[in-house]
């Protein structure tokens, strides 16, 4: 068991740039695709992985240290250090049993396609490791009150949740995803996507006001405001924002509007790898079902990066910044400092799914949806230093607590997680579980409909 362990966490720890891909050579292969096409198209995936990660890791060196400097003005002291989702995962793999979460993806999806509970095939294995940190967390929360047998029990039974959560979520949104990104047949199965969930109630609301219910995509936006609406000139314009804020001089103010146009119009480029590396290995796929299966369409799985290219995504990411630092300055209970996780992916892609890509309402339930990571991430620091430093997975100082300011999923993670509580009088998680859960089905149902609506549109 621990050799096989050791094999899978070290293909594992190869990272997404190269397992991702290495995971779609495969299917390619299986589907029948020519070597060199699949090894080109996988090559490619790398490349595109490789360069979105080096464009958020720009942005997070010039804009986050740009927004810690504006903390720093303020005088204010945040005790929690944000160690960013890169801790978190190196956390979650030093759990003995985080190998056997592979399996137990991999299983469940087979399961679920042969019964037809499923269409989408997850080939978003890398980030199994968000399956081990719930886990994880269950067990370290769950254990003192219910002992350390049943809290394992309810650790893989609360992971199982998870995986098969997000081959639904991964259904039923890959019909907005295709038509928001024009890339066939792949969807996005991260569980990041479950913040759609609580956003819901609050869009439902928006939508009822006239000038939020009407096309406002960076297109829309373009044709109204010309130049301003253009990548470059926003991030451009939001980097030296930023650099009088943090106080900067001419010099450095000027380089920060620079970098940050830099990024705003990189990214649309890098997204394009995307779509160059998925069509043929998802069209593959397509043809090798519909050979096999007539009348079934089976769907690619991926993180959130092949949405990258939307100009909605990266302007809502920057422009909720600054309100990210307002609400770790005033919200009751915070003692996390955003730094890590302040280019917060995980706040924004689900307001752009929600939305259909509305930048005002992106903006909008960004600024809602801040305190809720914030509340997340102060409650998961302690637990988080207790399993660091019991895993030695990372380095924390000694009366220093570490955590994440942008977690994944934040509400999901912290009822599932921290729901057995309720067991000792605290139901604050039980009621984000419910609240969550009745979102997540009226959600659903909306995906569901619209899905059903543009299939008998097709068939006209």
């Amino acid at each position: 068991m621990d050799f096989l362990g050791t094999i899978i966490n070290y293909i594992l720890n190869l990272g997404a740039p190269v397992f991702v891909p290495f995971i779609m050579l495969i299917a390619g292969l299986i589907v029948r695709m020519r070597f060199r096409d699949g090894a080109s198209a996988a090559i490619t995936l790398g490349v595109a992985f490789v360069g979105m990660s080096m464009l958020i890791g720009f942005m997070v060196g010039a804009i986050g240290s740009a927004a810690q400097t504006m903390m720093e003005r303020t005088g204010i002291e945040l005790s929690i250090v944000d160690g960013g989702w890169t801790t978190m995962a190196n956390v979650s793999w030093a759990w003995p049993y985080a190998f056997l979460m592979f399996p137990l993806q991999v299983g469940i999806n087979i399961i679920m396609l042969v019964l037809k509970k499923t269409d989408t095939f997850n080939a978003d294995l890398w980030n199994v490791w968000g399956k081990i940190f719930t886990a994880f967390i269950v067990v370290a929360v769950a254990t003192p009150i219910l002992g350390s047998i049943t809290s394992l029990i309810l650790a893989f039974a609360v992971a199982t949740l998870q995986i098969i959560l997000e081959l639904n979520s991964g259904d039923i949104s890959q019909n907005r995803i295709e038509k928001l990104t024009g890339i066939p047949g792949v969807t996005c199965t991260h569980r990041m996507l479950f913040f759609s969930a609580v956003f819901y109630p609050f869009d439902l609301l928006l939508r009822k006001i006239p000038v939020l219910n009407k096309p406002m995509d960076a297109a829309t936006l373009r044709s109204r405001i010309g130049i301003f609406a253009e990548n470059h000139v926003i991030g451009f314009l939001l980097g030296v924002t930023f650099g009088v804020i943090a106080g900067y001089d001419v010099a450095t103010i000027l380089m920060l509007g620079v970098q940050a146009a830099t990024a705003l119009m990189l990214f649309p480029m890098i997204s394009k790898l995307f779509m160059q590396a998925l069509s043929p290995i998802s069209e593959a796929i397509s043809d090798y079902m519909n050979k096999r299966f007539a009348g079934r369409k089976l769907f690619v799985g991926l993180d959130w990066p092949f949405m990258g290219g939307s100009s909605e995504i990266w302007f809502t990411v920057i422009v909720a910044i600054p309100f990210t630092l307002i609400w770790a300055v005033i919200l009751p209970g915070n003692k996390i400092l955003p730094f890590a996780g302040i280019i917060n992916v995980a706040l924004v892609v689900p307001a752009y799914i929600l939305t259909k890509g509305n930048t005002l309402r992106m903006v909008i339930l960004s600024i809602i949806g801040v305190p809720f990571f914030l509340f997340v991430g102060t409650q998961f620091a302690p637990i988080i230093t207790d399993l660091g430093l019991a895993t030695k997975a990372i380095d924390i100082p000694a009366n220093q607590l570490i955590s994440n300011s942008s977690i994944d999923a934040p509400i999901f993670t912290y009822a599932s997680s921290f729901i057995w509580q309720s067991i000792q009088g605290y139901f604050v998680p039980l009621l984000f579980a419910l609240y969550w859960c009745v979102g997540y089905f009226f959600y659903a149902r909306e995906l569901r409909m619209e899905t059903k609506h543009d299939a008998q549109n097709e068939n006209k």
